[in-house]
């Protein structure tokens, strides 16, 4: 375990609603199409983290359950529920037929003082055959605070300090390193930039251009992977700026809609001389957590298996068929 603050974060209740998904008419895509495709929220019967993020004819579409909290906007009880969740947080059903029913956070979508604070959470399919929207989750939130005390340049968020170790992060020297699937330059970024908070919500990677989309392998996106995006910063914010990485996890599918796309939510962020990461095919919660695609198929730790920054090699090249259902992902518009 690398040296932190743990035992000094809160643990708090927050509940959310399973979300109805929402239409609001046609959506305008970035080829100039029109199309009514399903969207956010609800229940995804099969849809799960360490599945393509890319294969799915629908725009914006969330793995397993979407939450949120439905009180007023503005008092701050919505906008709370999407900060305090952290990925890797103890979800419980404690209404419905599903009562009882024990799932894992996975993700937040919108957030940064949008209207929409979603929160992701992986169920077993026989707890999803029973939830409907309207039910209420309870979240063990636990995480918001996280602090790593011999990297003052690194800041922490949205995810749950008790999964680290399953991620393997570890300590290289000055360092902190963590495995990522695919490495995405900034300019491939979109929706999300210039949010004035990264403690919510997410960070679009467009698929727009087919050069970036072939020279760096974004058609392998898979939910639930750890991503790097180099020369970018989300510490009070998110915005370009080189020599920095954000290091986070996959949340939401592919978008036909101009400057989105499938939705990264950070976990670390900072200064490449503090931040690294290094290519592993297995850099994915699902893999790590034994969840999603994956729940039978449990591994206490990633493997890592390629280099380091900056390196040319992209072990997304060698599939794996065993964690993702659609080894040929594109996106089905």
């Amino acid at each position: 375990m690398i040296e932190n603050n743990q035992e000094q974060l809160v643990e708090l209740s927050v509940v959310g609603e399973v979300s109805h998904p929402p239409i609001w008419g046609y959506r305008v895509g970035a080829d100039g199409q029109v199309r009514f495709l399903p969207g956010i929220g609800g229940v995804t019967y099969n849809v799960k983290v360490g599945m393509s993020a890319v294969h799915w004819k629908a725009d914006h579409v969330e793995p397993g359950v979407s939450c949120q909290n439905f009180a007023k906007q503005f008092d701050g009880t919505a906008a709370g529920f999407g900060v305090l969740c952290q990925i890797g947080n103890k979800a419980i059903v404690i209404s419905g037929d599903a009562k009882g029913g024990e799932g894992t956070v996975t993700g937040k979508h919108g957030g940064g003082g949008s209207s929409m604070e979603h929160v992701m959470i992986d169920f077993d399919d026989a707890t999803l055959e029973q939830l409907v929207p309207g039910d209420r989750i309870l979240v063990r939130a636990y995480g918001l605070g996280l602090e790593f005390p011999g990297f003052p340049e690194i800041k922490a968020m949205n995810v749950d300090p008790r999964i680290l170790d399953r991620l393997n992060l570890r300590r290289e020297k000055k360092r902190l390193v963590l495995p990522v699937h695919l490495a995405i330059p900034a300019a491939a970024m979109g929706a999300g930039l210039g949010s004035q908070h990264s403690y919510s919500g997410d960070y679009d990677i467009q698929l727009f251009d087919p050069q970036t989309v072939a020279e760096y392998h974004l058609d392998k996106l898979r939910l639930g992977d750890l991503v790097a995006i180099t020369d970018a910063d989300a510490r009070f914010g998110r915005y370009y700026r080189q020599g920095h990485v954000i290091v986070g996890i996959v949340v939401h599918c592919c978008s036909t809609v101009a400057g989105h796309g499938p939705g990264v939510t950070p976990i670390l962020t900072g200064s490449a001389k503090e931040l690294g990461f290094e290519f592993s095919e297995r850099a994915n919660i699902a893999f790590a957590l034994g969840i999603g695609s994956a729940r039978k198929k449990h591994s206490a730790r990633l493997e890592v298996r390629a280099g380091r920054n900056g390196a040319s090699h992209h072990p997304a090249l060698e599939r794996s068929a065993s964690l993702s259902t659609y080894p040929d992902g594109h996106c089905a518009w």
